[in-house]
């Protein structure tokens, strides 16, 4: 009888691992090809989208028909999370790059866990400060660093160079034409570029673009 009343006092132990792992109502798993959208610009912002595999560009569109890259997210990155401030509306659009498979996270099962569980909590607000800190560094490098730091910088960092685990030796195959609009120049000078880096050993084509660390002395150059 005793044991039986120790195994119902016995606590629950959260695991961050297990719940971005399984599925229940309120939480779904969903995957995608490259190419297909996750959300487009003007959907309903109703769920928090965990990326479990691949690479996801947002893109946005403005009212005159010019659109933008906005960036690039990899496995780990959270996406969508506008409709916990109150978003009606998506002000991007998320296309899979590659195959991925994401966690779906309704609204109201988003706010649950954030308020239950503190872990969780902690993990989700660390994602986010890492994912402005890097928007805040990508808005300063086009304001001072040269064309050819900006396109090192966006090549490691579509590689998941400096992230937890190990970084990506091939990204998804993207086009100059992309990368020209990421870095805010044209695609003949990221041709110019690109071609050098192969050169020199900093890239290579196979699929998609090899990436190879040594790129990142490109970017510590003074």
């Amino acid at each position: 009888m005793r044991n039986v009343k120790a195994k119902r006092k016995k606590k629950y132990l959260f695991s961050i691992g297990e719940y971005l792992t399984t599925t229940v109502p309120g939480r779904l798993a969903l995957d995608f090809r490259a190419g297909q959208a996750i959300f487009c610009q003007g959907d309903a912002a109703d769920a928090v989208y965990y990326i479990r595999r691949g690479t996801i560009k947002l893109t946005t569109v403005s009212k005159v028909g010019r659109e933008a890259v906005v960036g690039f997210l990899n496995a780990g990155d959270f996406l969508g999370e506008g409709c916990l401030v109150g978003q009606g509306k998506r002000t991007t659009t998320a296309r899979a790059m590659s195959s991925t498979s994401l966690l779906v996270l309704k609204r109201k099962e988003m706010i649950l866990v954030l308020h239950k569980e503190r872990k969780f909590s902690d993990r989700f607000i660390l994602r986010m400060v890492k994912r402005n800190a890097r928007i805040e560094e990508d808005l300063v490098g086009r304001l001072f660093n040269s064309i050819e730091k900006r396109l090192a910088r966006t090549l490691l960092l579509l590689a998941n160079y400096g992230k937890e685990g190990r970084p990506e030796k091939t990204i998804p195959k993207i086009s100059q034409k992309e990368l020209a609009k990421m870095i805010g120049t044209n695609r003949g000078r990221v041709t110019l570029f690109m071609n050098r880096f192969r050169k020199l050993g900093y890239i290579d084509y196979n699929g998609g673009i090899y990436v190879n660390p040594s790129l990142l002395g490109v970017v510590l150059r003074d």
